[in-house]
């Protein structure tokens, strides 16, 4: 099944993703190593231990980008065409390896395109961990195809 197209999206609405994630220390690993982040925070245990988090922390990037993969099937699968910004992006509380996110995906703004063609809609993502404490939380807008017409 497609994601939304433009029609489809409601202001107001929130969308309850349903797939979840367990970030295991291989995913964080390998996250860091991809993006040549090498901060001893994320990968040092020993260096983490003396810090007030007492432990490695996920890095707050692939926390984020899991969490826009997550929101694609029910959202902008198939029906977007390009990610336009993510703003406002926030960690209020830290990721560490074993923690299990979810996500939601309320809209909060939606237009059509100067041409009428396409639209712009703008979600406010939401980030979870397994005690319902936000973690991360941020805007996503994307330009969506509008509904096929035949």
């Amino acid at each position: 099944m497609p994601g939304l197209y433009y029609e489809e999206f409601e202001v107001g609405e929130t969308i309850e993703h349903e797939r979840r994630r367990t970030i295991s220390e291989s995913d964080n690993q390998q996250f860091c190593d991809m993006t040549m982040n090498q901060q001893p925070l994320h990968l040092d245990a020993e260096f983490a231990a003396e810090t007030n988090f007492g432990e490695r922390l996920v890095n707050g990037l692939y926390t984020m980008a899991l969490a826009v993969g997550i929101t694609i099937p029910e959202t902008t699968d198939g029906t977007i065409v390009a990610n336009l910004s993510y703003d406002n992006v926030e960690h209020p509380k830290p990721v560490f390896h074993g923690d299990t996110i979810s996500v939601s995906s309320t809209v909060t703004d939606k237009r059509e395109t100067s041409d009428g063609e396409r639209g712009v809609v703008t979600m406010h993502v939401t980030v979870s961990n397994q005690d319902d404490e936000v973690v991360c939380e941020f805007d996503r807008t994307v330009l969506s195809r509008k509904c096929p017409t035949e």
